[in-house]
């Protein structure tokens, strides 16, 4: 087990410095013009294959890093660059985790490397969990998927919303009702292939922020996939329901599902993407308030701007090791004894928001247009305390979790 530690190794640095590099070159300057056009950045992405970041060798490094610190640091970067740009190319990322979560070692292989494609022919991927009556009530539930024995087959209706690359994505991660009894404890994932028949994209969502990454519905009508599809295999499923079942008659309420495995191995990564929002946000405050001069002196020097910066800066770096601790203890087997996966991502997703606001607040009348990124990234912020559980849901699930009260 690797210790603790708030220091990068050079290797770690090394990375960082690379991304960084690539964020302030090659996604900043796009920022402005994929936000206004509302669509996915594919030369972007292409050149992140081109130079190795969007690519499963990258991802896993920094995934299986012992220190757990790869991940959050990688999405830090990214998302300093730009929200919308980087969502665009890690978003991928939540459909692999989903197959790392609840795949078999050879359901990993075959489907996460078809997920990113090359430099060459870049591809992405789509998890889909969320519907439109059953967003973080995910007992609410209503995509069936229905085992066709005679035919080894999954069959597949319903819709998904919100859904980041559905409909354009090669492969599909798609969490459906196996057995509705067991309410959110009878999910499953299933693997969409490329060119599955019955998958089509619905609705393109226009947001208020995040604009340049794709988000739709995602529509399944009698979509077949094959038995080899199902995420972890049928015999698992089958040990799982029956656990569930024997629990339910207990009164017990102990079996995670598919959609929050996945949540909870990727919430202290969400709180880095709001790490890294509101760091650029910060630094574009400090340098406006340094040179911005009124009454014949630099605004900083006047205190009600200088203590919103040092709050500013105080909760960026306590968000981060809020995310720090949480990604060193999810790589290293330690429970979340006290939601801490939740915890960071609440805490940071929540800075990203207050920092944004108060760096438009600093830079006054240039902050609320779009000449200045601010106004961007305060757009942007707001994603962080809604999407892979609002806000109000990690207070939920980290108060039931003190309180060892269980987690539906």
């Amino acid at each position: 087990m690797a210790e603790f530690t708030m220091e990068l190794n050079d290797e770690q640095k090394e990375v960082r410095d690379w991304l960084h590099g690539f964020a302030a070159d090659v996604i900043r300057p796009a920022a402005a013009e994929w936000d206004e056009r509302e669509e996915t950045p594919w030369p972007v992405i292409q050149e992140a294959a081109k130079v190795g970041i969007y690519s499963l060798d990258f991802y896993a490094q920094q995934y299986f890093d012992s220190t757990g610190l790869g991940i959050p640091m990688a999405m830090e970067e990214l998302f300093w660059g730009d929200a919308g740009i980087a969502l665009s190319i890690v978003g991928t990322g939540l459909a692999a985790v989903g197959v790392l979560a609840n795949g078999t070692e050879e359901q990993i292989g075959t489907w996460i490397p078809q997920m990113y494609g090359d430099a060459n022919d870049v591809k992405v991927a789509a998890f889909c969990s969320s519907e439109p009556d059953a967003g973080s009530d995910v007992a609410s539930m209503r995509t069936r998927a229905v085992y066709d024995e005679a035919k080894d087959e999954w069959v597949i209706n319903g819709t998904k919303t919100w859904a980041t690359n559905g409909g354009i994505a090669n492969v599909h991660v798609v969490v459906a009702v196996v057995d509705p009894e067991l309410g959110s404890k009878g999910h499953a994932s299933f693997i969409v292939p490329p060119g599955t028949p019955g998958l089509s994209q619905g609705q393109k969502f226009k947001k208020h922020g995040i604009r340049a990454s794709h988000t739709a519905e995602v529509i399944l009508d009698g979509v077949r996939v094959p038995g080899s599809c199902l995420l972890g295999g049928k015999e698992k499923l089958d040990e799982r329901l029956a656990r569930a079942r024997e629990r339910a008659r207990k009164g017990g309420e102990r079996v995670k599902n598919a959609a929050m495995a996945t949540f909870e191995a990727s919430r202290p990564a969400v709180g880095a993407m709001a790490v890294g929002t509101a760091r650029a946000a910060y630094e574009v405050a400090l340098e406006y308030a340094q040179t911005r001069e009124q009454f014949g002196r630099p605004i900083i020097d006047n205190q009600g701007v200088a203590f919103q910066l040092a709050d500013m800066r105080t909760s960026i770096d306590a968000a981060r090791l809020l995310v720090w601790r949480a990604s060193w203890m999810a790589v290293n087997g330690k429970p979340f004894t006290a939601a801490e996966g939740s915890m960071s991502k609440l805490f940071a997703s929540e800075t990203a928001k207050k920092v944004t606001a108060q760096a438009v607040q600093i830079l006054g009348g240039n902050g609320y247009t779009r000449e200045y990124p601010v106004e961007r990234m305060h757009r942007d912020s707001a994603i962080y305390t809604i999407f892979e559980g609002t806000s109000e849901i990690q207070r939920l699930v980290i108060a039931r979790t003190l309180s060892g009260m269980p987690i539906r």
